[in-house]
């Protein structure tokens, strides 16, 4: 048997093994018995970040943990659970009557790259008693728990806009909810999982982690196809890089909640006028650089302002030059780096920094760094940034005439997203709900299907080698919502 299809025999990823725990999070105790130092390690600084600013009395200590890793490039991403204990609180400077001691369950996500960890989620909510299936965190070779076999279920629910008032969302929903799956799916889809382990070198960290992943990606699927019976496009989902990831680490990893928040007030641009070309495509006039990728970070909003700025640059003083994501990453003390950030504050801050390095000269980590931004080196600076027209034939005239565009969409289905032209329900792809911060490049029709040609920054092994289609002309997940554009005089 060659060496790969021992090593997934032994995972039980071939057909004929054991199915997956139907709940992630259904894993025995015998499985987080022995913690590895990079877990504690990770688990111990999402609890100085919760610490952090509170008074020495009154800072918590970790009482149970558990774990789990998913590894891509450079970059481990640590999914943990944890129960944290805060102490009575006694001192009358701040407290008025002494309390109980508290218990915290906690779900963190810690991003570790290069040797630099950042807390990317902290949800904590109070609980009364301990949680099983959760262990103390004690290194391997110490006293064994006490903490017994179980599992915990930790959900959220997504709200719709407020303002979002006259869509209905429940009937649709319904159709996405997760169902139970059959014993023999999970089976049939090994082999298809075996597959994508293989084209996407993935690599897991036990059998547990496995045939968890391998759960996930048999609901993946079968989400998939029920986004694809109900897309009213040509787009076609199924299988991408993303297929292991649940649905909250796709949405803490690669997107950007921050894009709901109010955008700075920018100037709104002069009309170009609504006559626009039957179809526009930057890509083929050297206005567009190759498809970035933006890793485990939530830094879409850098990419789509410096895409934005590369066409503004080459339009106006005609070079085509890559700029650095990494200096607003660094630099930007307004949006939060993988966290994300607002186009609209990214504009400001190239101007008050004095402009953008290239990407040679400030190259991306993926994570944020201290500030190393160098004036003598920025090669493209900007006068001012605009806020562009919500009317798509507008917008489409003027990226004709001006060059690409930053927009922000709702990503709903991008996960699963292969080629085509995607028109999701509008229910399911609310432009109240936008998370997501690309880049029109152009427009045009496929077989008589309007739409728009969108740079990405997932890499070229996502969509149409880096590039999503959306439909054009019904405000498809929100695309005309948020447009802007640098200026360079």
């Amino acid at each position: 048997m060659a060496p790969w299809l021992q090593l997934l025999s032994l995972l039980g990823l071939l057909p004929g093994a054991a199915a997956a725990p139907a709940q992630p999070r259904a894993v025995s105790a015998e499985a987080w018995r022995q913690l590895s130092p990079e877990l504690l390690a990770s688990a111990r600084f999402a609890l100085e970040m919760f610490n952090r600013g509170r008074a020495a009395g009154t800072r918590v200590v970790l009482g149970a943990v558990r774990g789990r890793v998913r590894r891509a490039g450079q970059g481990s991403l640590y999914s943990l659970e944890a129960t944290l204990e805060e102490p009575p609180c006694n001192d009358p400077m701040v407290c008025q009557l002494p309390v109980s001691k508290k218990t915290l369950l906690c779900s963190f996500e810690v991003l570790d790259e290069l040797g630099k960890h950042v807390l990317l989620r902290k949800d904590c909510d109070p609980v009364d008693t301990k949680v099983p299936g959760l262990r103390e965190p004690k290194a391997a070779g110490e006293p064994k728990s006490a903490f017994t076999q179980g599992s915990v279920v930790i959900s959220s629910l997504s709200q719709p806009h407020p303002d979002n008032r006259n869509e209905t969302f429940s009937p649709v929903f319904s159709l996405l909810n997760e169902d139970p799956l059959p014993q023999d799916l999970t089976v049939k889809m090994a082999s298809i999982f075996r597959n994508f382990v293989i084209t996407y070198n993935r690599t897991y960290e036990s059998k547990e982690e496995a045939q968890w992943r391998l759960s996930i990606f048999v609901r993946n699927m079968v989400r998939a196809q029920k986004i694809q019976a109900l897309d009213r496009g040509t787009a076609e989902y199924g299988v991408t890089k993303f297929s292991d990831l649940t649905e909250e680490e796709f949405r803490t990893i690669y997107l950007n909640p921050l894009l709901r928040e109010e955008p700075g007030k920018m100037k709104q641009a002069k009309s170009v006028g609504d006559l626009a070309p039957p179809e526009w495509d930057w890509r083929s006039k050297g206005a567009v650089t190759k498809v970035k990728d933006q890793g485990m970070c939530g830094s879409c909003w850098a990419f789509s302002v410096t895409g934005n700025v590369e066409g503004q640059w080459f339009l106006n003083q005609g070079t085509l030059l890559s700029l650095s994501e990494q200096e607003l990453l660094d630099c930007d003390k307004i949006d939060k780096a993988c966290m994300g950030g607002l186009p609209s504050s990214a504009y400001s801050a190239i101007k008050n920094l004095g402009g953008l390095e290239t990407e040679d000269d400030y190259s991306y980590r993926g994570h944020m760094q201290a500030c190393n931004f160098s004036p003598e080196k920025a090669k493209v600076y900007i006068n001012d940034s605009v806020e562009l027209s919500q009317n798509e034939q507008k917008l489409a005239a003027w990226l004709a005439k001006r060059g690409p565009i930053s927009v922000a969409i709702n990503a709903f289905g991008m996960q699963f997203y292969r080629h085509g032209i995607s028109r999701p329900l509008r229910p399911l792809c609310s432009p109240w709900l936008i998370d997501h911060a690309v880049l029109l490049v152009g427009y045009g029709n496929r077989s008589d299907v309007p739409f728009w040609a969108i740079k990405n920054s997932w890499g070229t092994d996502w969509g149409e080698k880096g590039y999503y289609y959306l439909h054009r002309g019904s405000g498809a997940c929100g695309v005309n919502t948020m447009a802007s554009s640098a200026v360079v005089d």
